[in-house]
């Protein structure tokens, strides 16, 4: 399928004369050429470190143009170098008389045609270096680095030269700085989809939903293997384990960037982030700046990639130099490293085994089992009116009820109750969470101090009601979880004045809230964001009344 607006023929033209329109303050157009220079250059004196590739990289490489970073970058088609033309025009441009330092990633085109450019510009008079970024470890082994491609490692040699000229060293002093930036650092990446351009109606590949590409670079390539689709966790582990071994020095302060690709969401790479920044804490490495976020792209390519820049003192004064461009901006704030924690996910894993000896942990780790295996269920139900997410939800928040449970002596009831509310509630998040906790923990308030016989359980189960209505302000039949729970508090208040068992009662109970449940396929939601796509959800029953049911009667069948 496509994936932008822009025709093919025109996108390189159309991107960059919008990039300008929005920049304008920031950056102009190099006439006659697809490239652009800051408003601050040419300055006289000063070294002019020129960048460019092929454009689909965004924020490479023209949003990486101002002050302390870029003087200029010159774009050519998608994935594809920019001809010898542009980049002499582009150079000629950000020219200030004290030399051209050209940084590009080392792909044979752009070597061609930079090559070409610099010769020009010698020819007219025009001294130039060349820096080639070859941090991909995927693409060459160790013993051959000059071998490898440039990946987002060209963010921190292009910062790291942009620097050393900002400071007003020479062309050879640039050069040298950012030679050693590139020596220093170290990428590696993996996709979970890949890109699709401009144009086109199929991506350059596919990843199975269950896999994932390792080792992949940035023009729309896969991997070097495939793998299984793995946690952010996991993920987190295999970037820094691929890395650690290919570290060149010995200076244990480091730059940590994880680069989304293209379409990866920025909450997903800080969830992986955290468990990197771990683990370098835990291996002695101190990331004293970390970046996360999108820097060197590859159109709408899903993944990520971990770049590590091994400091020493001249690196770090020029990393932490300040920088102002359209794509990125440094003031060199310092990140300390941090110790090791117990992650949520972590403190949860004892919901992996067998229930405990109390019955609120036996009641709950039965409804965490029934909401697990219908979790694809409820999502599905959710889907139909709203986001989707009501079976992710009720698992995450009964698996931190279960867990924080287990927490409390197994006699005392009301306790484990009131914290399962709680948890479930912080846990699960959103309506529902909320919701759920209000009954989980109002119900254990209600039976504080006892041992709850039919009536007791009867009157604790009345007062959560009262406070679920009061707090969430629906009705019976708005199409709510109260469509199950309402006829679910009348049958056990019924069987408390029949003497019942709290185990009879309860089941009675149970099978009338599945009963309604299923009955409010025939309604109509009146609140909330359902209540917009009323006539989608008839002859569907509503999510969180179907899972109030399935927790309920799990947890009869318990008792």
């Amino acid at each position: 399928m496509t994936t932008t607006l822009t025709p093919a023929e025109t996108f390189k033209r159309d991107w960059l004369d919008g990039f300008v329109g929005a920049y304008g303050r920031t950056v102009r157009k190099v006439p006659g050429a697809y490239g652009v220079v800051g408003r601050h250059v040419p300055r006289p004196g000063k070294v002019a470190v020129v960048i460019g590739g092929g454009c689909g990289h965004y924020p490479a490489f023209a949003g990486l143009v101002g002050p302390g970073l870029a003087a200029g970058a010159v774009v050519g088609d998608v994935f594809t170098s920019p001809s010898a033309e542009q980049v002499y025009r582009t150079a000629r441009a950000a020219d200030g008389g004290a030399g051209v330092l050209f940084a590009y990633g080392n792909y044979q085109g752009d070597v061609l045609h930079f090559g070409l450019a610099a010769r020009r510009l010698a020819a007219e008079g025009i001294d130039s270096r060349t820096v080639l970024v070859t941090d991909d470890i995927a693409s060459g082994p160790p013993e051959a680095p000059e071998g490898r491609r440039g990946v987002a490692g060209d963010l921190l040699v292009f910062k790291v030269a942009g620097a050393a000229a900002e400071r007003g060293d020479d062309l050879a002093a640039v050069q040298a700085a950012a030679e050693l930036a590139n020596a220093r650092t170290r990428t590696f990446g993996v996709a979970f989809d890949g890109c699709t351009l401009p144009g086109a109606r199929e991506p350059l590949f596919t990843v199975a939903e269950s896999q994932m590409e390792v080792g992949l670079g940035i023009h729309g390539e896969p991997g070097v293997r495939t793998v299984p689709r793995l946690s952010a966790t996991e993920l987190a582990d295999v970037l820094v384990d691929g890395l650690l071994p290919e570290l060149p020095g010995t200076d244990r302060r480091v730059v940590a960037v994880l680069n989304g690709l293209g379409r990866t969401k920025y909450e997903d790479m800080f969830a992986t982030y955290a468990r990197i920044h771990q683990r370098l804490a835990a291996e002695g490495l101190n990331p004293v700046h970390a970046e996360v976020g999108e820097f060197v792209t590859s159109l709408d390519m899903a993944g990520v990639s971990l770049t590590l820049l091994e400091l020493d003192d001249e690196l770090a004064e020029l990393y932490a130099a300040p920088c102002d461009t359209p794509a990125f901006r440094s003031g060199g704030a310092v990140l300390d490293a941090v110790e090791p924690h117990v992650t949520t996910d972590a403190a949860l894993a004892t919901v992996d085994g067998e229930a405990g000896e109390g019955v609120v942990d036996r009641a709950l780790t039965a409804a965490l089992r029934s909401l697990e295996h219908h979790e694809g269920e409820l999502g599905r139900l959710d889907a139909v009116a709203a986001d989707g997410d009501h079976g992710l939800g009720m698992t995450r928040g009964m698996r931190a009820a279960v867990a924080a449970a287990r927490q409390v002596p197994p006699d005392d009831l009301s306790g484990a109750l009131l914290a399962a509310g709680t948890a479930f509630a912080d846990a699960a998040g959103g309506a529902s969470g909320a919701l759920y906790g209000v009954l989980l923990a109002e119900t254990g308030a209600g039976l504080r101090g006892t041992c709850p016989d039919t009536a007791t359980l009867a009157d604790a189960v009345d007062a959560a009601v009262r406070a679920f209505t009061e707090l969430g302000r629906a009705e019976p039949g708005d199409k709510t979880m109260l469509d199950a729970i309402e006829p679910f508090r009348q049958a056990l208040r019924e069987q408390a004045r029949a003497a019942a068992s709290v185990a009879q009662a309860w089941r009675v109970a149970a099978e009338r809230a599945a009963k309604a449940a299923e009955a409010t396929a025939d309604l109509l939601p009146t609140r909330g964001r359902a209540a917009r796509l009323a006539e989608r959800s008839r002859g569907h029953a509503d999510p969180g009344a179907t899972s109030f049911a399935l927790l309920v009667t799990a947890v009869g069948e318990t008792l």
